[in-house]
Formats: C-alpha cells, sequence, structure tokens
C-alpha cells in the first residue's frame, strides 16, 4: 500500500524525526510544506528537493496567537493540503528533589511545544479536515513518544506531555476518525537526533538510529497503521498499551450504547 497523503504539512520540519519523514515524504512523490523556526534549514531543504516539491514557512509554534492567521495563510496557498505531520518537540530534565533547578519559563516552553500547540494548531486545522471536499483521504500524524507511555523521572515535564498528547490522540481519533479523518500516533523509543543535546556531546548517540528508526516508521505509514510504535517502543506498545486501548474501546462502545434512544 502505497502512502496516500500528496501535500502534507510538515510541522517541526527541519531536524531530527520531523526532518527525516519529510525526506521519506518528498521520495514518495509528495509535496512538502516544511515548517519550522530555524529558516536557514528550512532553505536548505529548498535547495535540494526545489519549489516544485518543498514549501517552506518560517513559524514558531509557541506563538500561540501567531496560530490562527499563519494557519490562514497557509491553506489559502496551499487549499489542497490533505496530511499533517505534527513532529515538533523539545525535551529538558526536571527535577523536584531540586527545585531550585527548575526553570518555570523553560517548562513552560516545553509543555507548549509538546502539547498545547497541537490544540491550538487542531483548532484551526480542522474545520479544513472536516468540511467535505474532493480531498480524499485526509490524515493527522502524530510523533509521541514510549516515554508518554512509560515515563522516567530525569525527563518528567516530557513525559507527561507526551501523555496528555497520547490521550488527546485516542480522543482526537475517536472525535473525528467517523468523520473521514484518520488520526496516526508514531511511537518512537529514544532516537538518535537533537532532542537530546541537551545531555552534552552523549547525548546524540542515545536510541536508535534515525534512519532505521525512519524506515521502520514509514513502512508502517505505508501499511496504513493508526498505531505505529517503533523499536523498543513495540514491547512497551504490546505489554501495556494494546490492554489499556482495548478498555478505552470497549468504553467507548458502552458510552455509545447508552447514548442510544
Amino acid at each position: 500500500m502505497a502512502f496516500p497523503y500528496k501535500k502534507i504539512l510538515v510541522l517541526g520540519a527541519t531536524s531530527g524525526i520531523g526532518l527525516a519523514l519529510a525526506e521519506k515524504i518528498l521520495i514518495n512523490g509528495s509535496h512538502v510544506i516544511a515548517v519550522g523556526r530555524r529558516k536557514d534549514r528550512l532553505d536548505t531543504l529548498l535547495q535540494k528537493h526545489g519549489a516544485e516539491r518543498v514549501s517552506i514557512l518560517p513559524f514558531d509554534i509557541t506563538d500561540l496567537e501567531g496560530i490562527p492567521s499563519f494557519i490562514q495563510s497557509m491553506l489559502t496557498s496551499h487549499p489542497d493540503l490533505d496530511s499533517v505531520l505534527f513532529s515538533s518537540g523539545i525535551q529538558r530534565p526536571l527535577d523536584f528533589s531540586s527545585p531550585e533547578t527548575i526553570d518555570l519559563d523553560l517548562v513552560s516552553t516545553g509543555i507548549t511545544t509538546n502539547y498545547t500547540s497541537h490544540i491550538h494548531l487542531l483548532k484551526y486545522l480542522l474545520p479544513h479536515f472536516l468540511t467535505p471536499s474532493s480531498l480524499s483521504p485526509k490524515s493527522l500524524i502524530f510523533i509521541s513518544s514510549a516515554l508518554g507511555l512509560v515515563p522516567i523521572p530525569k525527563v518528567t515535564g516530557y513525559c507527561a506531555s507526551k501523555a496528555a498528547l497520547h490521550h488527546l490522540i485516542l480522543c482526537l481519533r475517536e472525535q473525528v476518525g467517523e468523520k473521514g479523518v484518520k488520526v496516526t500516533e508514531i511511537v518512537p523509543p529514544a532516537v538518535k537526533t537533537e532532542l537530546h543535546d541537551y545531555e552534552g556531546e552523549g547525548g546524540r548517540a542515545l536510541g536508535m538510529d534515525l534512519d532505521e528508526f525512519t524506515d521502520e516508521a514509514w513502512k508502517g505509514l505505508e501499511e496504513g497503521k493508526d498505531d505505529i510504535p517503533v523499536g523498543m517502543a513495540k514491547r512497551t506498545y504490546e505489554v501495556f498499551e494494546e490492554k489499556r486501548q482495548g478498555m478505552f474501546r470497549n468504553l467507548m462502545g458502552l458510552l455509545k450504547a447508552s447514548e442510544k434512544p
């Protein structure tokens, strides 16, 4: 099964998983609207692939007040948008045993980047995706984290924000899935990207090779899976998450049955 989407908005396209998947999408022959804070990296992507394949939009998704006009302008230029990849993320340590070390501004930035911005973006993207049109199929693809399922104390804020995102994805899928919008969650383990640069020299050596991760995630996208746990995250998913999602589906069934006249 081929990846069916023709024009994909990639949020967080300047590094790591977002950039790697943007490259995969381009190889597939689709058009990428690349979004990120670092214009120099967006320019590099544009120079590599050309304006017929890539559109670039410098934007910081933590600018919540700017999101409505950003989305409106983007959709005016790209009314044929049929998919969004949410891949922006930031990870920083948070140690409550040493409260004097906690930078609340940095904590807020992490939660906004990893979770709150997604809600703002969805509010202004969904009217486009839920309006009946010739665009079919349509999808929303999210990069969450295995740490949203089983946390580690060192990066408490990151784990909490990804757990919130995971539950948002489950509920969003339930709400918009029957309206023709496919909601996909890619669940990475630790991957060798800039996400871990705060660790110092060895940070980027942590985790799964990025190319290996990207190949496995892309295979799941081509197969049309809803949930794509990758690498070591598959074990967590099989042991824990499959059962929890089964309970979630059972609960949804009971709620729907209770709503029938």
